[in-house]
């Protein structure tokens, strides 16, 4: 092959090259962009979420040290918060599920505690509504007083299940729709068809059928929320909302949902209470990024419904709440 062939040659492959190269580069710079811009923006939404506990040195009464996020393992009380019905002011805790996350073995369970379970609640907490409650109503109690709708709703489970619960998360109904609706639904498969009221539309009837399906955020909403239906008896609310964590866990860390995180962080800003501060949030992120819904244990609480002065309250049967309290200490490192 003459020289001048060959000269030509190596220009086609370097022309060819320059391009290609350009477009990795400019693909590159692309997603560097959106990352710190997703990073700044839910840096914002985290500051603005933040809203501490104000415990006595950072921790848990039931904890002898405080913990360190993405090293030690830790427990978060996530708090659905049903204030619709109030216009926003001194709603109830729907939903409390405790979260463990270890991160030596990368597991993470799940524990719903139902919003009936009966509880003290301390004088020195709640003055005048002293006394015997429903958990729900922690939130509420605190919420008025002054003491921290919260802290109180930590403190009750604490209480129930005498584990240290390290931080918590609080959603309101509207930003749980958002939320679903933002990362394009989540889907799952049902067990049990049955129907709930849309509180968003004038308590129209959704129905569920039995089957794989993608549920949008008043779906989602009306799915997890659903106590009373015959239908419970063979799939209950606690399974249902579990079911619905480890699916949107899935969806959650996919890769679709970095191009929605500055929505995201605008929902999250609006309608989150976290104790967790912008830099512990990225440090979870970080370290448990790979986590999967197959690494997710579920423990229930076993009781029973019981009438007590007038009320009927979910009251642990004493075994029960050992195995759970067990099991739990278990999965964070801590011995009885």
């Amino acid at each position: 092959m003459d020289e001048s062939r060959l000269n030509r040659r190596r220009h086609k492959r370097k022309s060819w090259k320059r391009p290609v190269l350009l477009i990795i580069l400019l693909l590159l710079l692309l997603v560097a962009v959106i990352v710190i811009y997703a990073a700044y923006q839910g840096f914002q939404a985290a500051e603005e979420a933040y809203n501490g506990l104000d415990r006595p040195g950072e921790k848990s009464a039931l904890r002898n040290e405080p913990v360190t996020i993405g090293e030690d393992p830790i427990s978060l009380l996530l708090i659905g918060v049903e204030t619709y019905a109030t216009d926003g002011q001194n709603g109830r805790a729907d939903t409390l599920v405790v979260v463990t996350l270890n991160p030596e073995t990368n597991k993470m369970t799940m524990t719903s505690v139902p919003r009936d379970t009966r509880v003290n609640l301390s004088a020195e907490a709640v003055g005048q509504y002293a006394g015997f409650h429903k958990i729900n109503a922690a939130y509420t109690y605190g919420s008025i007083t002054g003491y921290g709708g919260n802290k109180l709703t930590v403190e009750a489970v604490e209480d129930t299940l005498q584990i240290p619960i390290d931080e918590y998360i609080a959603v309101n109904f509207k930003g749980f729709r958002n939320i679903v609706n933002a990362l394009g639904g989540v889907t799952l498969n049902i067990k049990k068809g049955f129907w709930e009221k849309n509180i968003f539309n004038n308590n129209k009837r959704i129905y569920f059928e039995e089957g794989k399906t993608t549920l949008n955020g008043e779906e989602a909403l009306a799915f997890v929320r659903m106590r009373k239906r015959d239908v419970n008896t063979v799939y209950s609310r606690d399974e249902r909302q579990r079911q619905f964590i480890q699916a949107a866990v899935d969806k959650a860390i996919s890769v679709r949902t970095l191009f929605n995180l500055g929505e995201i962080s605008n929902i999250l800003g609006k309608n989150v209470e976290t104790s967790l501060r912008p830099m512990e949030i990225f440090k979870l992120m970080r370290t448990y990024a790979s986590l999967d819904s197959s690494q997710i244990q579920t423990i229930e609480v076993e009781g029973s419904d019981q009438r007590v002065g007038g009320s009927v309250y979910f009251i642990p049967s004493e075994e029960g709440l050992n195995q759970a309290t067990g099991k739990l200490r278990e999965s964070l490192g801590i011995s009885k």
